[in-house]
């Protein structure tokens, strides 16, 4: 029978930003909060769970001598966590796939629309990556009346058909390019390390804006300093950074648009995968369900229209905070309001 007090066979560690899930656990188990810097391997000895953010490295450092046998992150990428050690050390790892999908591509048509100096219609987009966050972009970026070009090579081979690009017809024929795909490391299959490196800039034909609201290392950053100091993309937006919260201040000066990696932090997707995270953790140890006080009711707009997403948000005033103080970049980070997700548009 399911004990109602805490119990020392169970001890998780929740890292103490991710939102919402203060007092859900305590019931069923001992809870420790903790901020990202906090989290040692002293700290996660005889922790059994971790929940944590992007921001906390799990590896053979943190994890050697501990007794933890899950890891949740309230987030859609794992590449914080060391996947094959956790493999080999039979620990878990649960994500929270789809959670911030719309808040991305509401960040995506937001720097488009605040960066467009024709009509929408007139642009082609390049989207490198289809899943959950991409395929919004794509329909969002339809019901604006774009073009649109796709690349994603594992649903190309898994699903055939003929709406597909390569990159070289991407990077000759979009005038934006937005990559939405995992950080797959290099001598794996579809590697995206520096996928968008100087070869591929190189080979951009309309001189196009480059968005990264995906992974940091997905751009080679050298490359698209000198591809934007040579003329040949004509502007960035870089929402996810190599090497963050030291982020290179070259590229900084030269993004027309530049935030410290919160294009996914809505207040519904934040909602979003902090359920998933708390679902992920009831199911693994037996619990009962668990539901946050905050819900999510509105479902995700199968159209946007240029006003109502910049009146949900616009990315410029985070441009100049960050642009006047990066040496605060975690702190911007930590401090930041979820927003609400785009509204509802006017089908074409």
């Amino acid at each position: 029978m399911q004990t109602s007090t805490p119990t020392p066979r169970l001890t998780v560690l929740v890292e103490k930003h991710v939102p919402f899930v203060a007092g859900l656990l305590e019931p069923y188990a001992t809870v420790i909060y903790a901020d990202t810097d906090e989290i040692t391997p002293e700290k996660v000895k005889n922790v059994n769970c971790l929940l944590i953010r992007s921001r906390t490295v799990c590896d053979e450092n943190l994890l050697a001598n501990s007794r933890v046998g899950l890891i949740v992150t309230a987030t859609i990428g794992t590449d914080h966590i060391d996947m094959d050690y956790c493999s080999k050390r039979g620990i878990s790892v649960i994500n929270a796939p789809g959670c911030n999908a719309p808040a991305v591509a509401q960040y995506v048509i937001a720097s488009i629309v605040q960066l467009s100096n024709r009509p929408i219609e007139e642009y082609t987009l390049g989207i490198v990556g289809v899943g959950n966050v991409g395929k919004i972009v794509e329909r969002w970026a339809r019901s604006l009346g774009m073009k649109v070009l796709l690349n994603d090579p594992p649903r190309e081979r898994e699903e055939g058909g003929d709406n597909w690009c390569s990159l070289e017809e991407i990077a000759e024929k979009a005038d934006i390019i937005t990559f939405h795909t995992p950080l797959v490391k290099e001598g794996q299959p579809d590697s995206t390390y520096h996928l968008a490196n100087g070869e591929f800039f190189n080979k951009c034909r309309r001189n196009p804006v480059i968005i990264n609201a995906a992974r940091g290392a997905i751009v080679d950053t050298p490359a698209l300093v000198e591809a934007l100091e040579s003329g040949k993309v004509s502007n960035a937006v870089i929402d996810c950074w190599e090497g963050e919260p030291d982020i290179d201040r070259r590229l900084l000066d030269l993004a027309a648009i530049a935030t410290t990696h919160i294009a996914g932090w809505s207040h519904e997707g934040k909602v979003r995968a902090s359920q998933m995270a708390i679902d992920a953790i009831s199911a693994f140890y037996y619990l009962p369900r668990i539901n946050l006080r905050e819900v999510v009711t509105k479902p995700v707009p199968r159209s946007v229209t240029p006003v109502g997403v910049l009146s949900s948000f616009d990315p410029l005033k985070l441009t100049v905070q960050l642009k006047a103080a990066p040496e605060e970049f975690e702190t911007i980070r930590n401090t930041y309001r979820y927003r609400n997700e785009a509204p509802e548009g006017v089908t074409k």
